[in-house]
């Protein structure tokens, strides 16, 4: 309850503002504007000035397709697949312009992006605005944002819970709280304070998630390992104690904060962005909020009250596991912000596709990370295991 009564409080506090931000009448309008800055982009790099030419991209990108809320409908409404294909789209652009390929493979690619972009206005504009499609896409942006928030904060909880060790779920909890409070501060600082540009917001979410991959690796990591000495050495009665007194309980507690912060600033604009557009049935927007929040807590009681009828070695090792793929998918999503930030270059792989809520993105910038996270991972899980039964042999 205090989590929804505090995002609650958050968005009507931003919810003003968002009311007055919607400039155009339709999708197609912004993407007509998006067009002028991709025909520019063209002129530029025609003029030889490739520099130029990626700075009309990214005006078309971070101040339209980003900022008017291009982004977040083709996520609601098309699919958070086609949202990658297009941003990847901006990207290899870019990249043609960086290489100094022919103006005609750079045109051809600019073409295929407004085509892209065109189709998805048509669809957009094509669906009237209902009750239904508006509480849909209420419901899917808290789900799709809070899932894996919450699954952190349930699953770390749990486990302290089973290992006897239930008092320091308050550090968890309030690490929660203050990052629910910390974002919404953020969000509102970025768009209204600071100003900061589109790629450097791109940078901070980027940077915010591979700090969590660090955070939830070693949590995991750390869970892991004490899921054999759970198991086989009693380590419930009291050896955990000072592993989660010291650093230990620091980590948690980060793991939950970085968990949630980044998930909440981004909830936020998000939600703006669905304020701006919506005309008439606003209240859908807090009734799907609503709903989706009902959701996510019954996941976490899913997770939390769950786990009491699953074996205790079993458990641990799933929760470790689940924090493992958590901390893959936020290595990929952390990288896809820097490469759309320019940071990171992107090397397509034609052959994947993306899974955007696993993280797993066709470039080889994305999956590398990934590919060594879970070989650590592997690692980690076959050396504990080999540890535990030396142990047993032992005694």
């Amino acid at each position: 309850m205090i989590v929804v009564f505090l995002l609650t409080c958050l968005f009507r506090l931003i919810a003003p503002a968002a009311a007055d931000a919607a400039q155009y009448e339709s999708w197609n309008a912004i993407i007509d504007q998006m067009h002028i800055a991709l025909d520019n982009a063209l002129d530029a790099y025609n003029r030889n000035d490739a520099d130029a030419g990626k700075n009309f991209v990214n005006d078309a990108y971070f101040g339209y397709y980003e900022k008017e809320g291009v982004e977040r409908a083709v996520l609601s409404y098309i699919s958070g697949k086609r949202a990658s294909t297009v941003e990847y789209q901006f990207s290899a652009v870019k990249r043609l312009m960086t290489d100094g390929a022919p103006v005609s493979e750079v045109k051809a690619s600019l073409d295929s992006l407004k085509r892209m972009l065109r189709e998805d206005a048509n669809n957009l504009d094509g669906k009237e605005e209902s009750s239904t499609g508006v509480f849909l896409a209420s419901l899917v942006i808290i789900l799709r944002e809070g899932f894996e928030a919450i699954l952190v904060i349930a699953a770390i909880v749990a486990y302290l819970i089973r290992s006897g060790n239930g008092r320091h779920a308050k550090v968890v909890y309030g690490g929660g709280v203050a990052a629910l409070v910390a974002s919404g501060l953020a969000a509102y600082a970025l768009q209204y304070v600071f100003q900061v540009s589109g790629a450097n917001q791109e940078i901070l979410e980027g940077a915010a998630m591979l700090l969590a991959v660090v955070v939830l690796f070693f949590v995991s990591n750390w869970m892991v390992s004490k899921a054999e000495a759970e198991a086989w050495k009693q380590y419930i009665e009291g050896k955990v104690q000072s592993a989660v007194e010291t650093g230990s309980a620091f980590a948690l507690c980060a793991a939950a904060f970085l968990a949630v912060f980044r998930e909440g600033a981004e909830t936020i604009l998000f939600y703006q962005a669905l304020l701006a557009e919506t005309t008439t049935y606003q209240n859908m927007i807090w009734t799907g909020f609503a709903v989706g929040c009902v959701a996510l807590v019954a996941i976490f009681l899913l997770v939390r009250y769950g786990s009491l009828v699953i074996p205790i070695k079993p458990f641990f090792m799933g929760t470790s596991i689940l924090m493992y793929i958590m901390s893959v998918a936020f290595a990929g999503g952390g990288v896809k912000e820097l490469q759309e930030a320019d940071v990171i270059s992107v090397t397509p792989v034609g052959f994947v596709q993306s899974i955007d809520i696993l993280g797993i993105y066709p470039t080889l910038e994305t999956l590398i990370p990934q590919a060594v996270l879970l070989a650590l991972a592997i690692g980690s899980i076959i050396h504990y295991r080999a540890k535990g039964r030396r142990a047993r042999a032992a005694l």
